[in-house]
C-alpha cells in the first residue's frame, strides 16, 4: 500500500474535509471537485491545481499549427473514396511480344534437367511428377557449393546470352517502330499537300 517493496510500509495520512465535497477513491485517498472546472482533483494536488492553466495550455496548443512532411506536398488529384456498386475495371497489361526470347534457366532448374534423366533411367517405373520433384529438391540440397558450381556457370551462360538476345529484339523493336512513325509522317504530310 505504501509503494515501496524494500521499506516499511507507510500509513497514509487522511485528510480531514467537509464530507459533502469529498469524494474517497477505492484505496482511500481523497478528491474534490472543482467547481470552476468541475474536475476530480486529488486532496494533495489541490494547492497546485489551477483551472485557468489548463485552458491556456489547450489554447496554445491549439494556436501552434504543426504540418506534417506528408501534407506539404501537392496532390494532383484529390481521392474519393465512394463506394460503388460496380466492379472495378482491370488494369491492361502491356502486351507481351511474341518474338521475345524466353528467360533462362536458373542453377537449379539446369541441374533438374540432368537429375531427371538420371532418375528415370534409375527408376523406369516410377512416373510421378511430384516424387521426381521431392528428390531432386533433397539432392540439391544436400550436394556442396562445388557440386554445384557447374550448374552456376550453365546458368551464369544462359543468363548472359539472353540478356544479348533480349537486346537485339529489342533494338529491333525499336527500329521496326521508327519506321512506322516515319511513314505515318509521310502519309500525313501527303495528306496536307493535297489539301
Amino acid at each position: 500500500m505504501g509503494g515501496g517493496s524494500n521499506g516499511p510500509t507507510t500509513v497514509r495520512k487522511r485528510v480531514e474535509v467537509e464530507s459533502a465535497t469529498l469524494k474517497r477513491a477505492k484505496d482511500g485517498s481523497a478528491f474534490a471537485r472543482c467547481e470552476e472546472c468541475s474536475k476530480d482533483v486529488p486532496i494533495s494536488l489541490i494547492s497546485f491545481h489551477n483551472c485557468n492553466l489548463d485552458a491556456k495550455i489547450k489554447m496554445n496548443l491549439e494556436a501552434q499549427v504543426v504540418e506534417n512532411p506528408t501534407e506539404t506536398k501537392t496532390k494532383s488529384a484529390p481521392k474519393n473514396k465512394e463506394k460503388t456498386t460496380e466492379p472495378k475495371a482491370k488494369r491492361e497489361n502491356k502486351p507481351k511480344n511474341p518474338n521475345a526470347p524466353k528467360r533462362p534457366l536458373t542453377a537449379f532448374f539446369v541441374f533438374m534437367d540432368d537429375f531427371r534423366q538420371t532418375f528415370k533411367a534409375a527408376n523406369p517405373d516410377c512416373k510421378s511428377v511430384s516424387i521426381v520433384a521431392k528428390e531432386g529438391g533433397e539432392k540439391w540440397k544436400s550436394m556442396t557449393d562445388e557440386e554445384k558450381k557447374p550448374y552456376q556457370d550453365k546458368a551464369v551462360e544462359l543468363k548472359v546470352a539472353y540478356e544479348k538476345a533480349l537486346k537485339s529484339n529489342t533494338d529491333a523493336d525499336d527500329n521496326v517502330n521508327d519506321e512506322d512513325e516515319v511513314l505515318e509522317k509521310e502519309v500525313k504530310e501527303e495528306i496536307e499537300d493535297e489539301e
